[in-house]
């Protein structure tokens, strides 16, 4: 089997410099052996404007009076249909609607064993399908799908499918301050700054692919406690034919798709109807572990074997790995290592660029990314995987603190969870960032009780990540024990030697004064190098009127002494402000379309400055 199958969209190998830019259909992390159609491509496009489109049963049939082209934003395609060249804003809702026609694929299997299943990439914030005027519901059981960052499916029911179809795709998006909406804008934070014009709708491929009715679905976790030579894998099955079943695991050497497996299990069980979630754990002998510096991965090929001997299968490549806290350093595979990270926003980015991105990063020197709240294709996340970047993810924030922008939060991060837990390359994750979606964090039990239960329920379901509560400012503090796992901080000045007194203060455990707002809220917190410090914003010369540097030389002259600033205290980890200009951004080092870097490479690496002990003694990086 070819293991760069386009489903993986594994389109470079560590040894090419850049990735050079091509068609990546399907943007998912797992490969399915089924035949799939593209959907992409022009479809016939409107836009409601009086959101009278259900009434008037649009689905039925409607004369659309222009096309776009699908992947694409609701903005680009208001602005195509103007015949304009930029994005179209929107105020307070738009409404869209796609419809295009495709025929019926051939059938590689049986209808007893098969069906026909729909896959959106990503599309929202709130979508609606029929095929032939008839409305779908996705696995979970929704009308109307909620979220705009991750991927979900149809079954399609066989008897609604003709020779010709047509499909009908409604999709609404709203200011709603409470939704998810990252840095997009809303009806709280305006265009402009560090606010960006919204970026909507169709952003994501469609597919229509052929898979069996009892299946694993395409959500894989993977956990490893590196003390054992066990992996802990979470898998999911879809099951229309109660009975019983074997699920078999078997891990193959990454390089190596032609060998013998290492390890093979199988674990027989009786399913019910429906969706079941299950841990599995099995051996790998002798594996070795992923690590930026030697990012081994392995092959999982997850099979579904009915009582016939019919396999389903599923395949994804993971690492074994783990992250710790450990007092205040950060360890991974029990080795001390120093976060040399790098803020990425990949805003409008396409997957090429974006590609171009992780290796410009990785040539700057860093060795973790900080992915800033912000959805990204997932095949980002193989990408990292395989160049050995460490990950710093982040949920999409709403803009409003009430009960239910909670209930949209933990919805968008459940989701975002199911989908990308396979991946060694994350090793950390942020509930929230500066307050954003929790301005009443410091005042109100009801918030901080939240994200104190979201942290627990991190800790015990997903123990292989790091959680930060609320990155760079008011932490919780609850009977004086952090409820995140980092101690984080912004710190921006471009004065050196205000730089050096905020870090002073900060590793002297200032809590007020040092950061824009208190670090920690809630109960009283004495810092005493219990936790790991991160600095996980820095930096931002270019940005206007911000007084920095007038030229990359100056700029790069001005990182090197910030940074050994940074690495001469002890503190674990630093993320620097930030890789691309993003709209009013212009304070990247890295050209957002070509990926050649603006400084020296390198430039963001540690080098040989020894990290001090508490007690003063220099110890090297492990």
């Amino acid at each position: 089997m070819d293991l760069n199958h386009t489903n993986l969209g594994l389109t470079a190998s560590r040894e090419e410099e850049r990735p050079e830019e091509e068609e990546n259909p399907l943007p998912r992390a797992v490969l399915r052996l089924n035949n799939h159609q593209l959907l992409d491509g022009e479809w016939k496009f409107a836009i409601d404007v009086d959101d009278s489109g259900l009434r008037e049963g649009w689905y039925l049939g409607h004369n659309y009076e222009h096309t776009a082209n699908w992947p694409g934003s609701v903005e680009m395609h208001m602005a195509q249909a103007k015949g304009q060249a930029n994005p179209v804003a929107w105020q307070d809702k738009v409404v869209a609607w796609y419809e295009r026609e495709f025929m019926m694929p051939e059938r590689g299997e049986p209808q007893s064993r098969s069906m026909f299943q729909l896959t959106f990439g990503a599309c929202g914030y709130e979508t609606r399908v029929w095929i032939n005027g008839h409305l779908l519901r996705t696995i979970e059981g929704e009308e109307v799908h909620y979220g705009e960052y991750t991927s979900f499916s149809y079954e399609i029911p066989e008897e609604i499918l003709h020779l010709g179809n047509r499909l009908t795709v409604r999709i609404v998006d709203t200011m709603d301050a409470d939704l998810p909406r990252g840095k997009q804008e809303s009806h709280v934070y305006k265009r402009g700054g560090i606010w960006y014009q919204t970026y909507t709708g169709a952003v994501r491929s469609v597919w229509l692919e052929m898979v069996e009715r009892n299946r694993l679905r395409s959500r894989l976790g993977v956990v490893s406690i590196v003390e054992d030579q066990l992996v802990r894998f979470n898998v999911t099955m879809r099951i229309h034919d109660p009975g019983n079943y074997i699920v078999r695991l078997k891990v193959f050497a990454r390089d190596s798709p032609d060998a013998e497996p290492l390890s093979v299990s199988d674990f027989p069980m009786r399913l019910e109807a429906g969706q079941k979630q299950q841990r599995l754990v099995m051996e790998v002998p002798n594996a070795g572990l992923w690590s930026p510096e030697s990012p081994t991965l392995y092959r999982l090929v997850a099979q579904l074997i009915d009582s016939e001997g019919y396999e389903a299968q599923i395949e994804a490549y993971f690492g074994l790995r783990k992250i710790e806290a450990r007092g205040c350093h950060v360890y991974l595979n029990n080795q001390r290592i120093y976060l040399d990270g790098i803020l990425y926003q990949p805003g409008t980015a396409t997957f090429a660029e974006m590609q171009r991105h992780m290796y410009a990063m990785k040539e700057l020197g860093c060795n973790l990314v900080r992915v800033h709240i912000a959805g990204i294709d997932p095949r980002i996340y193989n990408l990292a995987d395989e160049l050995g970047l460490l990950l710093w993810v982040e949920v999409p924030s709403p803009h409003s603190s009430n009960a239910r922008s909670r209930r949209n939060h933990r919805a968008e991060l459940l989701r975002m969870l199911a989908l990308i837990e396979t991946h060694p390359s994350i090793i950390i994750w942020s509930l929230y960032n500066e307050d954003w979606g929790v301005q009443d964090i410091a005042t109100n039990e009801k918030t901080q009780r939240y994200i104190v239960d979201t942290y627990h329920y991190m800790q015990l379901a997903h123990p292989q990540f790091l959680v930060v509560d609320n990155d760079g400012w008011h932490h919780i503090s609850y009977t004086g024990r952090l409820k995140s796992d980092l101690l984080t901080a912004h710190l921006y000045t471009p004065d050196l030697g205000r730089w050096r007194e905020l870090l002073d203060r900060l590793v002297h455990g200032e809590m007020e004064g040092t950061a824009a707002f208190p670090l920690v809220v809630g109960d009283p917190f004495f810092y005493r190098h219990q936790v790991p410090l991160i600095v996980s914003e820095w930096g931002g010369f270019g940005f206007p009127d911000y007084g920095g540097p007038a030229d990359n030389e100056e700029r790069a002259e001005r990182i090197r002494q910030f940074k050994r600033e940074l690495r001469a205290r002890p503190i674990a980890g630093d993320v620097y402000t930030q890789a691309t200009n993003i709209e009013d951004e212009r304070n990247g080092i890295i050209d957002p379309q070509t990926g050649k870097l603006d400084v020296p490479a390198g430039l963001l690496a540690s080098g040989p400055v020894e990290q001090p002990t508490i007690g003063g003694e220099a110890a090297a990086q492990g």
